[in-house]
């Protein structure tokens, strides 16, 4: 597909440039569009402003296609307003039937080669509008056995655009690619969160010691911690389920600015009652379609929920790559699944890049949220035309985050084992123990024990056995995992 859209784009420059001869050009046919004629390849689908929009924005050498399910949206609104022109009585039903056909053809996948404009674009999205009109145009007009470019019979303008505005599908068709993909994103979430409960219920009565700001606290179990991963998931999927419903509010309907000019009597209630039925989702046209042609308040919400998910994951990240440090020098508690040589002069190295490629990944995802704030404040009057940028911006955190969030899952977290005699030695020669042993030594002798083991290097389990303050059978019963952890299984049971 890359190499299709630089071939497609090399040929509409060669074009424009005046740099083919004139054997090359008749495989070209001409389009008209305000600004003159524009020759497009003959077997393309998209039309003139399509080839504009690639002449014009060659930027990042990302393409909407990058991103199949805005196109799936993209087909599905188109389908909707053809549908609710025809139940308005503005469009003829011979019209709408080829135009239902593209659609779905559309929203099944294909043509997707066809929608080759940078997601970096100037003008609200026009360009990625106009793109969708003249593909699915032409694929309705060859379903009605009529040629490429013949827009008499069905037209990009006065049919695929019927009672619309780039206006209120581009942010509409935003919004359904996103709910689209947050499927996938919570899916992969939360078979996520399912890795960390089953480390969790493995390691329940592994002890170890907890740490704040890396010095020894009080003692914890392993799956305690792992356990504690999985809740801070289970908080981001609920987050990302409530900020996700802020994107189910349109303005189809609302046309230019949200007024509804051009829009005959009744339209906006057809299109979102087609929109719910095709897409499957609850969807609401806003009380104040002005306001929603003028905010982005949706995409914010939503972005920041991404936002929160990141931080979680970047914490997660770097907490299993302290935890895994050393292997001799280091904390040691955990063992990740090597995946590569980590050095190219230390010999034996093993770097834990999987998370670090999580944490990496969660750094753009926050990065994007501020995009998308500034995008969302810099939004002029009645339109704000940095709305590609908030689309590019979104969709590439829920790709990046999903796509990163299965390599996590697998190459790493399901492969995570636990060095359990690293747990029993630290234990051992912790002075933190000295603080589960207060109830019944008191807070005086734990002090002295303390001293003495931090002089003497001996753990404090050592000293209480030499002073025999504690007979062995106290020790094993102040050490078991529910006296010192206040381990309570029955809260894990469900999880």
């Amino acid at each position: 597909m890359k190499l299709f859209n630089k071939l497609t784009i090399l040929s509409v420059l060669l074009i424009v440039t005046g740099l083919t001869n004139l054997s090359y050009a008749q495989e070209f046919r001409t389009e008209t569009d305000l600004l003159g004629d524009v020759k497009v390849p003959i077997d393309a689908y998209y039309g003139a402003q399509a080839a504009r929009g690639m002449e014009n924005f060659q930027i990042s050498g990302q393409y909407i296609n990058d991103y199949p399910d805005f196109i799936k949206a993209w087909g599905m609104v188109k389908l909707a307003c053809a549908q609710a022109n025809t139940d308005a009585g503005k469009m003829k039903p011979e019209i709408l039937k080829p135009i239902e056909e593209a659609c779905n053809e559309v929203i099944a996948g294909k043509y997707l080669d066809q929608f080759t404009i940078d997601l970096y674009q100037g003008g609200a999205g026009t360009s990625t509008n106009m793109n969708a009109n003249e593909v699915l145009a032409n694929i309705a007009l060859e379903k009605s056995g009529h040629k490429k470019g013949d827009y008499s019979k069905i037209s990009p303008n006065d049919h695929l655009n019927m009672s619309q505005s780039t206006n209120d599908t581009y942010p509409s068709s935003l919004k359904l690619g996103m709910l689209l993909h947050n499927d996938k994103l919570l899916k992969e979430l939360n078979e996520l969160k399912v890795s960390f409960r089953t480390l969790g219920h493995k390691y329940i009565d592994i002890v170890k010691m907890g740490r704040t700001e890396f010095q020894d606290a009080v003692p914890m179990t392993v799956g305690q911690e792992f356990h504690s991963f999985a809740a801070m998931l289970e908080w981001d999927i609920s987050n990302i389920e409530h900020a996700s419903k802020s994107l189910l509010m349109l303005n189809m309907g609302g046309t230019a600015i949200g007024t509804g000019l051009n829009a005959p009597e009744g339209y906006d209630k057809y299109v979102i009652k087609h929109l719910r039925e095709i897409s499957g989702y609850d969807l609401s046209n806003a009380e104040d379609m002005i306001a929603a042609t003028s905010s982005l308040q949706g995409f914010v919400v939503y972005s920041s929920a991404l936002k929160t998910l990141a931080t979680t994951l970047s914490k997660i990240s770097n907490d299993l790559i302290n935890l895994s440090s050393g292997p001799r020098n280091g904390l040691f508690e955990i063992n990740l699944p090597p995946r590569q040589p980590g050095s190219s002069i230390m010999p034996g190295k093993v770097n834990p890049v999987i998370p670090e490629l999580m944490a990496f990944v969660s750094y753009r995802v926050i990065g994007n949220d501020v995009t998308v704030n500034m995008a969302a404040s810099d939004g002029d009057l009645q339109l704000n035309a940095y709305e590609p940028v908030v689309g590019l911006s979104i969709f590439e955190s829920q790709k990046i985050l999903t796509n990163t969030m299965n390599a996590f899952r697998i190459q790493c977290i399901d492969g995570i084992t636990v060095n359990e005699e690293v747990h029993k030695r630290n234990l051992e020669t912790t002075i933190g123990i000295v603080t589960a042993l207060n109830p019944i030594l008191g807070h005086h002798v734990g002090d002295e024990l303390a001293k003495e083991s931090k002089a003497t290097g001996k753990g404090i389990l050592e000293l209480v056995r030499e002073q025999k303050l504690l007979t062995e059978e106290q020790i094993e019963t102040l050490l078991s995992p529910e006296n010192m952890t206040g381990l309570d299984k029955s809260i894990y049971e469900n999880k």
